[in-house]
């Protein structure tokens, strides 16, 4: 292995790490006694992760680092960061008594979305390897993703999680412990789903905007400020809003397809796979 590979794979690295630590910390905590704070730290960590995904990918294609062993590396990281770290995180959140019918929808909510995201990596690095071959699936994948990527679900279920235990919940709904284990193994479930559908999502790589330079620079730091400013004090809402948003909009693409019709080209690109 060249040198150079070490870099992507170093990020890589740090994303398995994240993980790890999130799976191992939150194992020492009693089922049930995992504060607020405990779960923002590792939601925080796996936010880190999520970054470190996506940084490691563009590192190894900007340094033309790209490799079979960092492309498994990077699978392998993700199904224990993002696929494993969650479905752990929201169990142990929870204070389930075993026996029970909630405590076996819980683990069943949490055990389909590691099976899904496990899923959703094989299909992806299945594709991956047709695409070598087949440059308009190539130009395709670059557009949308098939299924919801393993990060976007991870964070999506992890901020469902940190908000209904966050202060801002209760003024917002009333949830006891029996309708937040029920909402949440409902989540997971979703999810599971979402991973291994036929649903298009959009890629942040298609994203071009055409506008002057300047008005780019107000309005990224705009956004920026806003986006600093809702971390730093509503941090569980802006996670909540930013990834759940981000699957509205796929259906919302996707609903619009499905109206358009097969006939017409609009928003073609999303419309659902044949197979899996």
């Amino acid at each position: 292995m060249r040198k150079i590979n070490l870099i992507p794979s170093s990020i890589t690295a740090f994303s398995l790490a994240c993980g790890l630590f999130v799976i191992l910390k939150v194992n020492m905590i009693e089922p049930g006694g995992g504060t607020y704070h405990a779960l923002q730290s590792a939601v925080l960590l796996l936010l880190l992760a999520a970054i470190a995904d996506v940084l490691d990918g563009a590192v190894a294609r900007a340094l033309h680092a790209e490799s079979e062993f960092g492309g498994t590396f990077d699978s392998l990281a993700d199904a224990i960061s993002f696929g494993v770290a969650p479905s752990v995180l929201v169990l142990k959140s929870l204070d389930l008594e075993q026996g029970t019918w909630l405590s076996f929808a819980a683990v069943a909510g949490a055990m389909l979305f590691s099976l899904g995201g496990v899923l959703r990596l094989v299909r992806f690095n299945v594709k991956a390897h047709e695409a070598e071959h087949n440059l308009e699936l190539a130009r395709s994948q670059k557009k949308h993703f098939t299924g919801l990527p393993i990060p976007a679900a991870a964070l999506a279920a992890v901020s469902a999680n940190l908000f209904l235990a966050s202060p801002f919940a209760p003024e917002l709904l009333k949830m006891g412990h029996t309708p937040r284990a029920v909402t949440l193994s409902a989540v997971m479930l979703l999810l599971g789903y979402l991973m291994v559908s036929r649903w298009k999502f959009p890629s942040l790589k298609a994203l071009h905007f055409r506008v002057p330079s300047f008005q780019l620079m107000l309005f990224s730091a705009l956004l920026a400020l806003f986006i600093l400013y809702g971390i730093l004090y509503f941090f569980p809402l802006v996670l909540l809003v930013s990834t759940w948003g981000y699957i509205a909009l796929a259906w919302t693409l996707a609903i619009i397809r499905l109206i358009a019709g097969k006939k017409s080209r609009t928003l073609e690109d999303f419309e659902p796979d044949d197979d899996i």
